[in-house]
């Protein structure tokens, strides 16, 4: 029974979670198309990514205290309409600039479907019952790096890029019926009294003091980091350098999600036993070591396509246990105002991932060494980052809030 409830919670989450990243990966195999049919080079498209990703961080501080004060219902109605709107505008774009823009406001919808979800698991559980059901929400939420690119595939086969933009409106006015008619309402009128502007910006000063909670937060950024780096440099190099088919490059995207997923779903056993400080050491420290020995890999002059799947697949592995791990861990003190600090845990997660696809892109040569780098030096941030904020200090906090 208690399964099923947290396995129907999780769903619901998961699936609203899933609508923005869906827009992303369903888009992923037609990046080369897209600059091909707009006359746009490739850093200008990739741009249309960059740009999706930084108002799905930014718009995420809008979300998080207005779900304090209004509840986590009214900011999910109004994100996904303005998601809606957005994604029938790409889906008629006639330029690069004009889909960049629309992306740009595509991703402030798809902002309150990151934020919210995860601000509803903290209203309701803490510690690892917290973790259980975080795992449970990325199982559902990570269906869409496996499904989404193939979709994807099918859907510009049948009816070009354009139309990967008209099934993700579909999935959004699914996203609105769904909140409608199954989501419960997690922050009650009683808990929105002392919620208002001025206690989202004391809210906002009060996280960004803390160096505990900003240090689980950035751990966790790191690996979306990397992750993201991948996500925008990994069509151009399977597709163009590698001669993989779209199709077949969504099968190879979908392998890592599948490494993700099977993963994240230990986490709460593994906390039990272990407790979640040492989940987070020692997934964040092997992560770091894969990428190494992947980074050395191609700065030796290796240059085989198994050898980056199967490395990053494992990495991918260790990156399912840290992320939900850091997450829980990072709202544990923060109940009060759950919205508010997940907004800013998935902002500075989405912008740190923009940044870094940013920088990379730079240095892009359509070959894999600059991707592997800027994966690497993700891993190796967070690596530093978990023995400083999970240290002795780090640990004896936690042990404390948990006592």
């Amino acid at each position: 029974m208690l399964f099923s409830r947290y396995f129907r919670l999780a769903l619901i989450l998961g699936l609203l979670s899933a609508i923005g990243p869906f827009a992303i990966d369903m888009y992923l195999p037609a990046l080369p198309a897209i600059g091909a049919n707009l006359g746009a080079s490739v850093g200008a498209v990739q741009w249309s990514l960059t740009a999706f990703f930084l108002s799905l961080g930014a718009g995420q501080l809008l979300y998080g205290p207005v779900s304090d004060i209004l509840g986590r219902k009214v900011p999910l109605y109004f994100g996904l309409g303005i998601f809606t709107v957005a994604s029938i505008g790409c889906a008629l774009a006639s330029n690069i600039e004009t889909l960049v823009a629309l992306r740009f406001l595509q991703g402030f919808g798809a902002a309150a479907g990151m934020a919210i979800p995860r601000a509803v698991v903290r209203d309701l559980y803490t510690g690892n019952e917290a973790a259980r059901l975080m795992s449970l929400l990325m199982l559902v939420f990570s269906v869409s790096p496996i499904l989404a690119p193939l979709v994807g595939s099918g859907v510009i086969a049948v009816a070009g890029w354009r139309g990967v933009f008209w099934m993700v409106t579909l999935a959004a006015l699914a996203g609105l019926v769904l909140v409608y008619t199954q989501l419960d309402e997690t922050r009650p009128p009683s808990q929105r009294v002392d919620s208002s502007l001025g206690s989202a910006l004391r809210g906002y000063g009060l996280l960004l003091r803390d160096g505990h909670y900003l240090g689980l937060v950035m751990i966790g950024s790191c690996s979306m980091a990397g992750f993201f780096v991948y996500l925008a440099s990994s069509p151009f190099i399977f597709i163009d350098y590698y001669g993989l088919t779209p199709t077949m490059y969504s099968l190879t995207f979908s392998l890592n999600s599948v490494a993700f997923i099977g993963a994240a779903q230990f986490t709460g056993w593994l906390g039990e036993r272990f407790g979640l400080v040492r989940v987070v050491k020692v997934a964040a420290n092997a992560a770091g070591a894969i990428m190494v020995l992947l980074l050395g890999y191609y700065v030796a002059g290796g240059d085989n396509m198994w050898v980056l799947m199967g490395l990053y697949f494992v990495s991918s592995a260790f990156m399912g246990l840290v992320i939900p791990t850091t997450s829980v861990l990072a709202l544990e003190e923060h109940g009060a105002i759950a919205g508010t600090a997940s907004a800013l845990l998935g902002t500075l997660q989405m912008l740190g991932g923009a940044l870094a696809m940013g920088v990379i892109g730079l240095f892009a040569n359509g070959k894999p060494l600059p991707m592997v780098i800027g994966m690497t030096t993700g891993a190796l941030i967070g690596v530093a980052l978990t023995w400083i904020t999970l240290g002795r200090a780090g640990t004896q906090r936690l042990a404390q809030q948990g006592s």
